[in-house]
């Protein structure tokens, strides 16, 4: 009995502040479509970190007699023999260093060319102006700064430079794509927070008299909060779900079809299915006590009988 009670008063609170629930159902959503997405951003910018930067190499480029004549780095003349058996040896005695390649001055320009071999510029570049060097791959990528340490400034070296530089503007501008998402979902919270509120407190007013009676019949606190707290619980979950429905739906639009940036973009690692379903349980479970516990709060204050 006391059951249907409860749920007979869920189904008139919803039916009395229907545009309000309405209002709550959409901020909610919302909100946590953008908590979700910011999540789901993250995790794809650490999936491509972990993609990259383990194809990533530290560039050791030696100086050539070009080199000599315009830089100051190389003005003890072009990297020697000896120089360059000396920097291999170090470099294989780094705990830090994976595989060490080298690069040929005519190995170098066969890659230019065949990269850039159709640009007006590549037919004045000879295979004398091409920097030899080291292609040096790290066991951790982070480590950049041991090698640039040991072999920035050496006779023979013009420059030390990490791929990683590359790609960090990309994931830098990620991550200020994820920052806003977080702000925007916080202002939606805040709505949403607000809106759930407003919500009970009018379901609190217009149920006074009821509340009032059940107060006299010795009914508990608990028991007269309960269907207030159940109502906003309820449009939370329904937001929940279609934040959920969001994320699903973006996810299928952006990546497999709609845009298919999976085909368009064959050498990004994009998250998986797997990745979207496991962020949806958590979406669900603050879409229904987010709510709730506002709710709860708020008739603290509003529900005095």
């Amino acid at each position: 009995m006391r059951a249907q009670f409860v749920l007979s008063e869920i189904g008139v609170g919803l039916r009395r502040n229907l545009t309000m629930t309405f209002a709550v159902i959409v901020s909610v959503a919302l909100s946590l479509a953008l908590f979700g997405g910011a999540l789901l951003m993250r995790e794809q910018v650490s999936t491509m970190k972990d993609f990259w930067y383990d194809k990533v190499n530290v560039s050791i480029f030696l100086c050539n007699k070009n080199d000599a004549e315009s830089d100051e780095k190389c003005s003890k003349g072009a990297v020697t023999a000896q120089q360059k058996e000396e920097i291999k040896a170090d470099l294989g005695e780094m705990n830090v260093v994976d595989q060490v390649h080298h690069e040929s001055a005519d190995q170098a320009y066969k890659h230019y060319r065949d990269q850039y071999g159709d640009t007006p510029i590549a037919a004045t570049i000879t295979p004398d102006q091409m920097q030899e060097s080291f292609r040096v791959k790290l066991k951790d990528p982070e480590k950049y700064q041991v090698v640039a340490t040991a072999f920035a400034g050496r006779d023979g070296v013009q420059s030390v430079q990490d791929q990683r530089n590359i790609l960090q503007n990309l994931f830098d501008l990620m991550n200020g794509m994820n920052v806003a998402a977080l702000f925007v979902m916080g202002l939606m919270l805040v709505i949403a927070l607000m809106l759930i509120v407003n919500t009970v407190r009018v379901s609190a007013f217009s149920r006074r008299r009821e509340t009032g009676i059940m107060r006299l019949v010795g009914a508990s606190s608990f028991y007269i909060q309960m269907p207030f707290i159940m109502e906003a619980a309820f449009a939370g979950l329904l937001g929940g779900a279609v934040a959920c429905v969001l994320l699903l739906v973006g996810r299928y639009f952006l990546i497999d079809n709609g845009l298919a940036l999976s085909e368009k973009m064959q050498l990004v690692n994009f998250i998986g299915w797997d990745a979207v379903i496991t962020k949806l349980p958590l979406v669900l479970a603050i879409g229904l006590l987010m709510p709730a516990v506002a709710a709860f709060i708020a008739l603290r204050k509003y529900l005095k009988v």
